[in-house]
């Protein structure tokens, strides 16, 4: 019935200024390898129940669980809420070692840690031994930013809030994770574990930087829900004693995504761990991927394309709708409303 009254408002306003705008919109495309993730709101986070006694004794690691700042680590991925974000762009793959070798080779910025490493140095590899602002640097130079802790977990889960890039299911064929590789696998590995916007490896091979300062309690308490950026202080974390690093405590920013050295329980989209801005050696699995946000332009011309086919619908002229289709799904393959067109749209043509 919606669809139906667009057909018939866009009917009749085929005489107006929108087809204009159309005719005379300027071609626009997605930069390459990158993945746009239109606007709209999206569910962040989860809720989780605290695992209960089971009258085992403890042993000193479930000891160390249950102090107050581990029990807060447990619950920082909750409550579950919803964000509105803008469109944006992401890259596809995380950032290589041939990319960021450019970066280094034009700049003259210091190369990452493991840049000698065998097992890890290879071009389509990603960059591992980057800290938080040789991330923003790099970003920066190719004229993008850091993803917003936000903006990564949309990209993950997309519209539908999978709990994994793929869906809800935990699959180990589609991610390198817990040792189960030798070390990184290339940035483009994994097709079948790509998320639903098409970016790769959002599950294991390496954690990811986010702009974001790291609060265990931030989700509780958002101030806003509309491009939420993370706190605007960050918090002070004490050592886990899970292991000695003279930067286990401090301010720390948030990553993201798993590694390949890392358990399963960091491949689930909504895990969140936080990690020093100047630490770039967290288990030979600590890279990035950039993002910017999306030219203003490209909705419009989104919006403008689906009115054109609505249009072309109203007039039983399919053909002309289904190439206008083609134009608004080029720039945004995974659009419900444009998939959701084409679909009347063979649907109609099949009708005798």
């Amino acid at each position: 019935m919606q669809i139906a009254h667009k057909i018939m408002v866009a009917t009749l306003t085929v005489g107006g200024t929108v087809l204009a705008l159309t005719a005379q919109a300027e071609k626009h495309t997605i930069p390459e390898h990158m993945v746009y993730v239109g606007h709209g709101p999206s569910v962040m986070g989860i809720d989780k129940e605290a695992p209960r006694a089971s009258g085992k004794k403890l042993t000193a690691y479930d000891k160390r669980m249950m102090t107050p700042w581990s029990a807060e680590a447990f619950n920082d991925e909750g409550p579950a809420h919803t964000v509105f974000l803008d469109s944006y762009l992401i890259d596809k793959y995380e950032v290589s070692n041939k990319d960021y070798g450019e970066f280094v080779k034009a700049t003259g910025h210091p190369a990452p840690a493991y840049w000698d490493d065998p097992r890890l140095n290879y071009q389509r590899q990603p960059v591992v031994g980057v800290n938080w602002n040789d991330a923003k640097a790099y970003c920066e130079y190719r004229g993008k930013r850091l993803p917003t802790e936000a903006e990564w977990e949309k990209a993950a889960r997309g519209p539908d809030g999978n709990l994994y890039p793929w869906g809800n299911d935990f699959d180990p064929t589609r991610v390198n994770y817990g040792k189960n590789h030798d070390a990184t696998m290339p940035v483009d590995s994994h097709p079948e574990g790509a998320s639903y916007y098409g970016a790769y490896n959002m599950a294991g091979n390496v954690f990811e930087w986010v702009s974001d300062w790291y609060d265990p309690n931030y989700y509780g308490r958002l101030e806003t829900m509309v491009n939420p950026t993370g706190p605007d202080k960050a918090v002070w974390i004490g050592g886990t004693g899970t292991y000695v690093d003279r930067l286990t405590v401090g301010e720390k920013r948030v990553i993201r995504g798993g590694s390949w050295i890392a358990p399963e329980s960091t491949t689930r989209s909504t895990h969140r761990f936080w990690n020093h801005p100047l630490n770039n050696s967290y288990g030979v699995g600590l890279g990035f991927r950039c993002a910017k946000t999306a030219p203003p332009d490209i909705d419009q011309r989104i919006k403008e394309i689906a009115f054109l086919a609505y249009i072309e619908m109203g007039r039983e002229r399919f053909t002309d709708a289904q190439q206008a289709l083609a134009q608004g799904l080029a720039l945004d393959p995974k659009n419900r409303e444009l998939l959701e067109l084409r679909r009347l749209i063979e649907q109609s043509m099949k009708r005798p």
